[in-house]
């Protein structure tokens, strides 16, 4: 079955010299969320300015499964099925274009407690519409409190150890300077952009806004930091992740400015948000993943780019990864429970 621009709507299996990629577990069919897909930024019905909080997770009854799900058990919710078998290894969620304090986020990070994360890693705009002081703990902290260190907010005692790394995205910084941001986390670095390892991974949080006062292409300050920071590397797994897409199928489309020399630097793998869809793009053997449906509204496809062999945006979700010495494996579930995309890396086969 085919879908856009010829490419398999249900993913396509692929088998470049360092990567195993299995296609999707089952598709669904390309479906607008039930508050409205958007073709976009800033139109968000859920997520305008004004909205109240979604109640603590905590404090909200389990939401029953449609009978259609695939997941559904008598109204068990999805979230607790992803909890179920866990793999073995150093386990890490990622999650994408989610500060809105809708429902969709609330399923999302539901979701990402099941996968019992020991890091969360974000992909950009955490804090909608405008990074603001006023909204940052309403649309982060009552959802991952638990997951962020020297947390000051209201929901609760947050993390003894940071385990929550977030990008900067571009609505972070439309309040001057990201202040709100940098003020509600304690992050390694300048905090604008860092690196840090845990398991078997080194990441590199880059920060690919126009506003980063050390620049955002490959000739800039932050460009030169990445590549010695990477060059010192020393895990068996590094992965860069970042907000603006280096290859993108969706509306915002591919960002030059992100498109860096990541495997000469040693990067097996790169992830980045800003359109709100999923997608798979291999590109001189090296896998990108777009991933923006961490509860903001979702986007449409337009035509795809250069690479891309797995495109989805019918629910929200996140990625659970798993990462060993030898392998490196990122399952997209959405939240419905079902597993969309997987991608298994592993070295020098």
């Amino acid at each position: 079955m085919l879908g856009s621009g010829g490419v398999p709507s249900f993913g396509l299996p692929f088998h470049p010299q360092r990567v195993r990629i299995r296609a999707a577990v089952f598709a669904l069919p390309l479906a607008a969320m039930a508050f409205g897909a958007c073709r976009r930024s800033g139109q968000y019905a859920e997520a305008a300015q004004g909205l109240p909080a979604v109640p603590a997770l905590g404090a909200m009854p389990a939401r029953p499964e449609p009978a259609s799900s695939p997941h559904a058990s008598g109204g068990r919710p999805a979230a607790a099925d992803a909890g179920e078998n866990l793999p073995s290894g150093f386990r890490f969620a990622v999650i994408g274009d989610y500060g809105v304090a809708s429902i969709g986020e609330q399923r999302v990070a539901a979701l990402v407690k099941a996968f019992k994360p020991e890091v969360v890693i974000t992909l950009g705009d955490n804090n909608y519409p405008v990074g603001g002081a006023d909204t940052i703990d309403a649309n982060i902290g009552q959802f991952y409190a638990a997951f962020i260190g020297a947390y000051h907010g209201r929901f609760g005692p947050g993390a003894s150890e940071n385990r929550f790394f977030p990008a900067l995205g571009n609505h972070d910084w439309y309040t001057k300077g990201a202040k709100p941001y940098l003020d509600y986390f304690s992050l390694p670095g300048n905090e604008r952009y860092y690196t840090f390892s845990r398991g078997p991974v080194d990441f590199f949080a880059l920060d690919s806004a126009s506003n980063e006062p050390d620049g955002n292409d490959a000739r800039s300050k932050q460009a030169r930091w990445f590549k010695a920071a990477a060059a010192q590397a020393k895990g068996a797994w590094q992965i860069a992740y970042m907000h603006h897409p280096p290859h993108s199928s969706g509306p915002h489309g591919s960002s030059p400015e992100a498109a860096s020399p990541y495997a000469e630097a040693g990067v097996d793998l790169v992830l980045a948000g800003h359109d709100h869809v999923y997608e798979r793009a291999v590109v001189d053997g090296l896998t990108f993943l777009v991933n923006g449906l961490g509860g903001a509204p979702v986007y449409t496809f337009e035509r795809p780019a250069a690479g891309s062999q797995f495109r989805y945006q019918a629910q929200h979700g996140a990625q659970l990864c798993v990462a060993t010495a030898d392998e490196l494996r990122l399952t997209f579930v959405n939240v419905d429970g079902a597993h969309i995309d997987e991608v298994i890396l592993h070295h020098g086969r």
